[in-house]
């Protein structure tokens, strides 16, 4: 890798781990948390949780595991290209949704419905609460130990969660700031006010340009939508056009991975071009200075974030509240809301759970421990506990 910029994260100057680790002599700090995380169980729990199909419809749909990977190489790219530390661009890319429910975001808007009158629940706050403290492999101390930085980028890759009097900014304003985000265990204040660094930055996009392309590709696998139905849609349209004027006589398989392909590409290569804008637009010469910019510094060019939310708004009518999708959304709701409220009465939670749910000392704190089980879900071990509780299977099509 060519030498970072001056704003890019530096592993030796890292604010460090909450318990010391020792230097290692083959691997940065940075390089070391990616390899925490991906030999995490967490990270291997993703290969059965539903992205936007749920598991059961088919194994070639993408799941949350390989949308991880896809958001991790489309991170990479930018980061190399911007001369930031990719390691770490690589990490938060591979652990930004450690913390999502079983079913998709249907899951976690059940389990946040369910757990309301107990702070709630938010995925970003979930996943530090599994790196943290939920992960128990180590010997001499609960969570992964990550970096301060690995865990800043972990909770702010979105932005900043308050401004500078400490108020909720942006959808925080409405429900308050999750439970749980101020008592978050890591070296240093995580300084909810400030943005994270541009590879925090980098991983929130690339999370966004893998799921704009890939979620039009699994709908026309699923058969909801056709190419010709993207012909008109922001963003998507003038490269499905362009694909079908040159490959004409080539199946749909093969024109849906050309646009798939290109639409991947030119997003990324518009986020470096404006990003590279704003980095001197905005004159940052540190890491630092990158917190305190007060805006986001890696983006879209204005006319891209205008067509990616046009096409978001597409997805969002053509495919995501489309019946067939719709209907098992409903039914995987169900099943959380009546999991969480089982758990809640008696102690049915197996193992561990059970016993720290018995012990907990107040309703809240049970409530906490009922979702971090369900949270740590798999859609299949999900479905067996519903059964097991239940003796039903819940019918998604």
């Amino acid at each position: 890798m060519s030498e970072t910029a001056p704003y890019a994260s530096n592993p030796e100057d890292s604010l460090g781990r909450l318990y010391g680790a020792g230097p290692s002599p083959t691997r940065s700090e940075f390089q070391r948390d990616r390899d925490r995380i991906i030999h995490s169980t967490a990270f291997r729990r993703l290969q059965h949780k539903t992205q936007v199909f749920l598991h059961h419809e088919g194994r070639h749909f993408r799941n949350r595991l390989t949308h991880t990977l896809e958001v991790s190489q489309i991170a990479r790219s930018i980061a190399r290209a911007l001369r930031l530390n990719e390691d770490l661009a690589e990490a938060l890319a591979l652990s930004h949704d450690l913390g999502h429910t079983p079913f998709g975001h249907a899951g976690e808007r059940a389990l946040h419905r369910a757990m309301a009158p107990y702070g709630g629940f938010d995925h970003n706050v979930q996943a530090l609460r599994v790196v943290t403290q939920l992960e128990n492999r180590y010997a001499e101390h609960d969570g992964l130990n990550l970096t301060w930085e690995t865990l800043e980028g972990i909770l702010k890759h979105n932005g900043p969660m308050v401004d500078a009097a400490g108020q909720p900014v942006g959808r925080y304003i409405a429900e308050g700031l999750p439970a749980g985000v101020n008592d978050i265990p890591a070296i240093a204040d995580l300084r909810l006010s400030s943005h994270a660094s541009l590879e925090a930055q980098v991983a929130a996009i690339s999370d966004d340009i893998a799921y704009n392309a890939h979620d039009i590709d699994d709908a026309l696998r699923a058969g909801l939508v056709k190419l010709t139905d993207f012909e008109d849609a922001p963003m998507a349209g003038p490269i499905v056009l362009e694909v079908e004027s040159l490959y004409p006589k080539v199946g749909p398989k093969r024109q849906t991975h050309e646009v798939q392909r290109r639409m991947i590409t030119r997003a990324i290569e518009d986020v470096i071009r404006q990003s590279a804008l704003n980095l001197e637009s905005a004159g940052v010469e540190s890491a630092e200075d990158v917190r305190m910019a007060g805006k986001t510094l890696v983006t879209f060019s204005e006319e891209t974030a205008a067509a990616e939310r046009g096409l978001k708004e597409v997805l969002f009518n053509r495919v995501y509240r489309d019946e067939a999708v719709m209907r098992p959304v409903r039914e995987s709701e169900s099943v959380v809301e009546r999991l969480f409220a089982a758990y809640m009465e008696s102690d049915v939670m197996p193992g561990r759970w059970g016993i720290a749910s018995a012990s907990a000392s107040s309703t809240t704190d049970r409530a906490r421990i009922v979702a971090d089980f369900i949270a740590g879900m798999t859609d299949p071990y999900a479905l067996d506990e519903y059964q097991r509780l239940f003796d039903a299977r819940p019918e998604f099509r």
